[in-house]
């Protein structure tokens, strides 16, 4: 067990009960792939936040559970429906579910979990909190757009890369963080910070999974390394590598994610180390943690903002 997870091992128990139990439906495919994908292991980071940031501001009810269902929900709806954008074939070490069932399942069952994500918060009354999420939702899609519009452009700027990165993945860190605050009853500033915290512990957290894709393996990481050159993603490693590699290197870089191949693969992870483009990726990655954690010292000093402060330095220090 990670950690900071034990500060809410009864709670995060609790939360995937009602996971499981809020997969019901009437329709056996919807169950088989919501399960299916729900089991495939990851470390549901973003429900934890939820509980984390709940506890450490005083909130003690099972609604916590209800929110941190939901925001897991918003996520598995979005990684099924990213491995069909992207072609993948495997997440967490498994079998994806369009490469198992098909694409058009795959949809439809996101659409299922997106749905019975807003069904949970109807019920849990809060319209702020829908707000959010809402809102949240909204900025994920256009994320997902963008970088279908960045794919396969070597020009992508590192201002244009870091504005996806916070719309696919750091704003939905920003919501869970956020949510979890206001439905404690913490202050204008509590749920500032806890915003904050949130946001930047999911920039840094989406650099080092880009960082990763260069320099780590796919045991580790559960998924092919190169993939995101394969989809010709233009991620940080490689806008910094063809910014300082010379004309040749930069040509093969370019011509890689037109491409979106990665046939040249090796090669490029050569030049992307020789050009130090990894330890800047570190290097940004680590001040977006310690950015998360100045947030976090405006926040009461208990067992939970440590998890959390442990969970700053873990997403800076994996290999997965």
């Amino acid at each position: 067990m990670l950690p900071f997870l034990h500060a809410v091992q009864a709670d995060f128990a609790a939360t995937n009960t009602l996971i499981i139990e809020q997969l019901h439906s009437d329709v056996g495919l919807v169950e088989n792939i919501g399960h299916y994908i729900v089991d495939s292991g990851g470390k549901r980071l973003r429900p934890l936040l939820v509980l984390l940031m709940a506890n450490a501001l005083g909130h003690k009810q099972t609604s916590m559970h209800e929110l941190a269902a939901i925001i897991e929900f918003i996520h598995t709806a979005t990684l099924l429906h990213d491995d069909v954008v992207d072609v993948s074939n495997m997440r967490r070490g498994r079998i994806t579910a369009n490469a198992e069932w098909g694409n058009a399942p795959a949809v439809l069952v996101g659409d299922f979990l997106y749905s019975r994500a807003f069904q949970m918060l109807v019920k849990l009354g809060s319209m702020p909190i829908m707000g959010i999420l809402s809102d949240t939702t909204n900025t994920i899609s256009e994320g997902e757009v963008q970088q279908l519009v960045n794919a396969k452009d070597p020009s992508v700027s590192e201002a244009n890369y870091l504005n996806v990165i916070y719309k696919k993945t750091a704003a939905l860190f920003e919501a869970a963080c956020e949510a979890a605050a206001l439905l404690a009853g913490g202050d204008t500033a509590a749920q500032q910070a806890a915003k904050r915290f949130g946001l930047h512990l999911g920039t840094a957290f989406q650099l080092i999974d880009d960082a990763l894709d260069y320099e780590g393996s796919s045991e580790a990481l559960g998924k092919n390394v190169g993939d995101d050159l394969a989809e010709g993603k233009p991620t940080l490693p490689l806008i910094y590598a063809m910014q300082h590699a010379n004309t040749e290197e930069n040509a093969l870089i370019q011509k890689a994610i037109t491409s979106g191949d990665a046939s040249s693969l090796e090669e490029i992870v050569a030049i992307v180390k020789r050009c130090g483009a990894i330890e800047y990726t570190h290097q940004a990655a680590k001040t977006q943690s310690q950015l998360a954690q100045a947030a976090l010292s405006e926040l009461p000093l208990n067992i939970y903002t440590e998890a959390m402060s442990e969970l700053a330095l873990f997403a800076i220090n994996r290999n997965h």
